[in-house]
């Protein structure tokens, strides 16, 4: 019997005779991410925030961490505003070899500080293997962006780690290829994984990315894995962030990721995208009231 199949039906008499061999049912090949395998949904938790359930998760912050202060003042927004966790880039991997790269250790750092002065957990990139060591001291939860999502080494490193990995669809993979990548982790033991709906790459131009957000039900469907959608990147324009988010909730996501600056105007990185307080807090606002329709809270 072929390692992927499992038998549906045993041979029974009919009349005298056999009925045929029994017929196989193909498991899919990410059988560990797998509802056949796990009917039940899967519930991340992080020093006292969940991924799943009935939470609907909120991880805000700015695309960049740039200094000290920037990153402790969109912290204290982040926090008041409701948010669930705090997120923030120390190394940017960038199409530019000469756009901002990110303060790399010391921004780890201010990440830390500031998630610990709000109480808030932390997520943040991992770009390479070597760097899982580094990234895992500061991080609560390490997040493999786009571009690493079919990095099956890191991956793999990435599932002897036992801290919850955030993995981000990939420009132009599947969903068989997304859940397949969650599976490298899986398998390699690690099952704190959270899937991340951010967009991917379409003929279309009037947005960053073309947000797939017919994606969320059918994972949901496929996979106990709890998913989560990030506006910000999708859409790369902040006015459409928050019906985007809306969206995202009304379409059974369980949670979202946006990026929120103190002063947009002045991000080094991605402040077209940014959400300043007043705008976050607004959006804030109209999810929690939104939520309890979906069998959320925020």
């Amino acid at each position: 019997m072929n390692a992927n199949c499992e038998i549906v039906a045993a041979s029974q008499p009919l009349n005298g005779l056999l009925v045929p061999p029994p017929v196989p049912r193909s498991l899919p090949p990410y059988r560990l991410a797998s509802r056949d395998v796990r009917p039940g949904a899967t519930v991340v938790s992080v020093a006292g925030a969940t991924v799943g359930g009935h939470q609907f998760a909120v991880i805000a912050g700015p695309c960049s961490v740039e200094t000290e202060e920037q990153i402790q003042a969109t912290a204290n927004v982040v926090k008041s505003s409701g948010a669930t966790f705090l997120r923030g880039g120390a190394f940017k991997p960038r199409t530019s070899p000469y756009s901002w790269q990110g303060l790399e250790d010391y921004g780890l750092k201010l990440l830390r500080d500031a998630g610990d002065l709000t109480g808030l957990p932390v997520v943040t990139e991992v770009m390479d293997s070597p760097d899982i060591p580094l990234v895992s001291e500061y991080a609560d939860v390490l997040q493999v962006g786009t571009r690493n999502s079919q990095n099956f080494s890191l991956l793999k490193r990435l599932g002897k780690v036992n801290k919850p990995i955030l993995l981000k669809r990939g420009l132009m993979t599947t969903l068989d290829e997304f859940l397949m990548s969650a599976e490298y982790i899986l398998a390699s033991g690690n099952h704190q994984v959270i899937l991340c709906e951010r967009g991917i790459r379409t003929f279309e131009t009037a947005t960053r990315n073309t947000l797939d957000l017919s994606a969320i039900p059918i994972l949901k469907e496929r996979t106990h894995l709890p998913v989560i959608v990030d506006p910000s990147h999708a859409v790369g324009k902040s006015r459409f962030v928050a019906p985007l988010a809306k969206a995202a909730l009304a379409v059974g996501a369980d949670g979202i990721m946006v990026e929120v600056h103190v002063n947009p105007e002045k991000a080094l990185c991605d402040g077209a995208q940014s959400l300043g307080p007043s705008v976050f807090q607004a959006m804030m606002d109209e999810l929690r009231t939104m939520a309890p329709l979906f069998d959320k809270h925020l």
